[in-house]
């Protein structure tokens, strides 16, 4: 996002004519902060903690592996492990969700509607991790579009 003089985000601004027609390209967040498959569990929460509500997990040149969210974590800390010990690999929902960057946002409405989901990965054809689009953009959009919606 772009940044004013001090440092704050800005939110993004979309002109747009149609918010049905448009793509996930056009909204998602592309400098997505990302996990390594080995990386701790303490380090994850604090991603988390700073604003993520999950983060995605990647392999072999950001290949999607798995998704972690606030929800695993409290998974992992019920179960009585200490996050400092756990990695990635072993708390993280495998094969997640994820939509391509040509989905459009009135079929990006209806899975994360039918999903429960909050955020979910962008992808290339090879499921390299390219972006990410959470539900608070969608609405955002939403909103700079008037709510102008295809007929």
């Amino acid at each position: 996002m772009p940044k004013t003089k001090r440092g704050k985000k800005m939110d993004k601004v979309v002109k747009v004519k149609d918010f049905d027609s448009m793509t996930v390209n056009q909204v998602m967040e592309k400098e997505v902060q990302f996990v390594r498959m080995s990386t701790k569990g303490d380090v994850i929460a604090t991603l988390l903690i700073e604003g993520f509500g999950a983060v995605p997990v990647v392999e072999n040149g950001r290949k999607l592996a798995g998704i972690v969210s606030e929800y695993d974590l409290l998974a992992a800390i019920d179960d009585r492990h200490h996050l400092g010990a756990v990695a990635a690999k072993d708390i993280m929902t495998s094969n997640p969700y994820s939509v391509r960057a040509e989905t459009t946002l009135g079929t990006l409405v209806h899975v994360l509607r039918a999903s429960d989901l909050v955020r979910v990965p962008v992808v290339d054809a090879k499921d390299k991790l390219i972006g990410i689009i959470a539900r608070r953009d969608v609405l955002r959009t939403y909103l700079a579009t008037g709510g102008k919606r295809e007929q």
